[in-house]
């Protein structure tokens, strides 16, 4: 007559001579998987010295001992992200080359076992697996701050790209601008070296013009007046200056004795400067005769630009 109360346990004849594989070191076979510490069915199996699939076929004849805090099944996809994660192969790691979906045992769900396997090297695994999950829970309580810390720097770090991958962005999307020649530019940088960028910037803001030209600048001279000349006849362009820093009246008179007039008013409680074309100001960071000979930032604004006109003085 058969013998039906073993049918469901693994005998010592389905054990493999791969005893060794006792000796790997157990913690580093417990994973954190949807927020649990478990093991998986091909490291338990290569602990107890059989093949994965007698593991899983006594698991499977005795499903009812394995409730879903025992024991879950892992999706492929979680496999695939925990081999990534610790750096592994498919056919190198001891999980196999095989797409099943393995099985993931958690501390009661690995106890459990101990009803199914009833060989020698399973009762010893056992204990060693038992006295790793203790320590691994210890370890993990005694340094919970420095998985803190940890977090909070993985966190800020991705902030930080967040922010610097953003900021790329916005960059790309002035340099295209500038890049078309119809667009219309509203913010970037020149930067050291881009000379003929910035004049060609400005040239082209100065040919949009329709009705009027002003220039807020404290340092100018005749370079700002050839590029105030390439407006349409029609617009006038004015100046706004200190004489402290800018003695242009010889070069104005000589211009506009040749060409259509530039007027210049004295002032001197501006310190930035400022380009308004029509009804739009841009705000720009350094003198427009030296763009392009340090970083200079500039920007569209959207402020009335006669109300600065009217504190000016």
């Amino acid at each position: 007559m058969e013998d039906k109360t073993d049918k469901n346990i693994i005998k010592a004849s389905d054990v493999n001579a791969n005893v060794g594989s006792a000796l790997m070191p157990i913690e580093n076979l417990i994973y954190v998987i949807r927020g649990q510490q478990v093991m998986l069915d091909s490291d338990l199996a290569r602990l107890y010295g059989v093949e994965t699939k007698y593991l899983k076929r006594a698991v499977k004849s005795n499903i009812s001992r394995f409730p879903a805090d025992f024991m879950i099944e892992l999706s492929l996809e979680e496999l695939d992200n925990l081999r990534c994660k610790n750096c592994t192969s498919s056919s190198g790691n001891g999980h196999g080359g095989t797409r099943y979906k393995p099985y993931a045992f958690t501390e009661q769900g690995v106890a459990m076992l101990s009803s199914v396997l009833r060989s020698e090297q399973a009762i010893e695994i056992n204990i060693r697996i038992m006295r790793a999950f203790i320590a691994m829970r210890s370890f993990l309580q005694t340094n919970a701050h420095v998985f803190q810390r940890l977090e909070t720097l993985e966190h800020n770090h991705l902030l930080l790209h967040r922010h610097i991958s953003e900021t790329d962005k916005r960059i790309d999307e002035v340099l295209t601008r500038l890049d078309n020649k119809e667009a219309e530019p509203i913010e970037g940088f020149f930067f050291d070296g881009q000379i003929f960028d910035a004049y060609t910037l400005i040239s082209d803001l100065v040919r949009k013009a329709k009705t009027r030209i002003i220039l807020i600048d404290n340092y100018v001279d005749d370079r700002i007046l050839k590029v105030l000349d390439k407006r349409a006849d029609e617009v006038t362009a004015t100046i706004y200056t200190d004489p402290r820093h800018s003695h242009i009246e010889n070069d104005l008179r000589r211009h506009n004795a040749q060409y259509p007039a530039i007027t210049v008013h004295h002032c001197s409680n501006v310190h930035d400067r400022f380009l308004i074309i029509d009804d739009t100001i841009y705000f720009i960071g350094g003198s427009i005769k030296d763009l392009g000979k340090k970083i200079v930032a500039f920007s569209q604004m959207h402020q009335n630009p006669d109300d600065i006109l009217s504190k000016i003085r």
